[in-house]
């Protein structure tokens, strides 16, 4: 890669990871605090990303698109949107506290329906696009 293109491609991963650590930290601080269960703020966070990368896999397929482009929306936005480590926190809090059908039903929730959202999200974006 070129020393130009590699700056671009900071550039574009750069400024989606920090929209998308912005947006995360919005759902947050929006909804954490009325789901005493399941932090709802980055179960959110993390369904919203699954749904959003199907739809992005559905509309790239056979498409020409630059790399920017990818770097920007997958890598960045929705690198920085989703959180794993997050999810690993909570899961592990849980966990020390004794809470262990809370921390499976977490682990479950997030799993299965990150899975189930970015299926959906491809099968909209091959709907609709």
């Amino acid at each position: 890669m070129r020393e130009g293109s590699i700056l671009i491609a900071l550039l574009a991963v750069g400024l989606g990871a920090a929209a998308g650590a912005c947006v995360r930290w919005a759902l947050s601080e929006a909804l954490n605090s009325r789901l005493s269960f399941i932090p709802a703020g980055t179960l959110a966070a993390n369904l919203i990303g699954a749904f959003a990368i199907g739809v992005l896999l559905a509309l790239f397929a056979g498409r020409p698109v630059s790399p920017q482009v990818k770097l920007f929306l997958m890598t960045g936005l929705l690198g920085g949107l989703t959180t794993f480590s997050t999810f690993s926190s909570e899961n592990v809090q849980m966990l020390l506290a004794g809470e262990y059908l809370r921390s499976v039903a977490h682990a479950a929730v997030h799993l299965f329906g990150s899975l189930a959202s970015t299926a959906l999200g491809f099968a909209a974006g091959k709907h609709f696009f």
